[in-house]
C-alpha cells in the first residue's frame, strides 16, 4: 500500500471539502436576506472549511511547529468567530436591521427596551428602500 498516494486523496478531499464550505458561506451570503442567517452562513462554514484546509497543510506538513502553529489557529479562530457574530448580530438588532416578525422568540427585546434611553433611528424594512 502507497502511504503517499493515500495521503495525497485525504489532502484532496480536505481541500475539496474547505472548498465547498467557503462556496456555501458565499452562497448563504448572497442568498440569506436577513443579518442573522448572513451572520450564521458566513460563521459555520468558515470554520469547518478553515479546519480542513489546515488539517491537509498538517497531513502534507506535520513536524511539531507547524502542528502547534495550526492548533492555535483554530483555537483562536474557534474562541473569535462566535464572539464578533454575536456582537455583529447585537449590533444589528439595536439597529433594526433585523426582521422582527421572522424571529421565533426574541429574549433581546426586553433588555434593549430597558437599557435604552435614547430612540434607535428607524431603518427601512425592504431591501427596495435601502437601495
Amino acid at each position: 500500500m502507497n502511504w503517499d498516494l493515500i495521503g495525497d486523496i485525504v489532502i484532496n478531499i480536505l481541500l475539496g471539502v474547505a472548498a465547498l464550505m467557503a462556496l456555501s458561506a458565499s452562497i448563504g451570503l448572497l442568498r440569506f436576506s436577513d443579518v442573522m442567517l448572513r451572520l450564521h452562513a458566513a460563521t459555520k462554514p468558515q470554520i469547518l472549511g478553515l479546519f480542513c484546509a489546515l488539517l491537509a497543510v498538517t497531513i502534507q506538513d506535520h513536524s511539531v511547529p507547524v502542528i502547534a502553529t495550526y492548533i492555535l489557529i483554530i483555537v483562536f479562530q474557534v474562541l473569535t468567530q462566535p464572539i464578533a457574530a454575536h456582537m455583529a448580530a447585537r449590533a444589528a438588532y439595536r439597529t433594526r436591521h433585523v426582521k422582527h416578525d421572522e424571529l421565533v422568540v426574541d429574549e433581546l427585546a426586553e433588555k434593549v427596551s430597558k437599557s435604552s434611553s435614547a430612540p434607535v433611528p428607524s431603518v427601512p424594512d425592504t431591501d427596495e428602500e435601502i437601495g
